[in-house]
């Protein structure tokens, strides 16, 4: 979904006045496609993450099994759960993100609305004049 609107300032003012196609560089764009992409690289980080804890649990077994009484071993495991911890931190906030990606494209794409039909009066009244 990938709605861009554009509107210039200087059409609003109809034939005679400021406007016309001249725009002097006031031109209101908006395309939602930056927020929507950035949404997919959130939602995509948020799936790539998501078998990171079994990942994780697959290549430290065996590690506890012929190593015991290793002092290391505990420093690992602590190691190893703070990744854990921080995956899932990561993978939360991407899924949450995605989400407020998207309404930002959608409250923006309303307010672009909102404006365009607010200056609507002014433009069939001829600019104003």
């Amino acid at each position: 979904m990938s709605v861009v609107g554009r509107q210039r300032l200087s059409d609003l003012g109809g034939a005679g006045g400021t406007g016309g196609t001249g725009g002097g560089g006031h031109d209101l764009r908006h395309s939602d496609g930056p927020w929507v992409r950035a949404a997919g690289g959130a939602e995509a980080l948020h799936t790539l993450l998501g078998p990171v804890r079994a990942e994780l649990d697959t290549a430290h077994e065996g590690v506890v099994a012929g190593n015991a009484g290793l002092a290391a071993l505990a420093e690992l495991g602590a190691v190893r759960e703070s990744w854990q911890r921080r995956f899932e931190a990561a993978r939360d906030e991407c899924g949450s993100l995605a989400g407020h990606l998207r309404d930002v494209a959608r409250a923006q794409h309303a307010t672009n609305e909102a404006v365009k039909a607010s200056f609507a009066p002014v433009a069939a009244r001829g600019g104003g004049r």
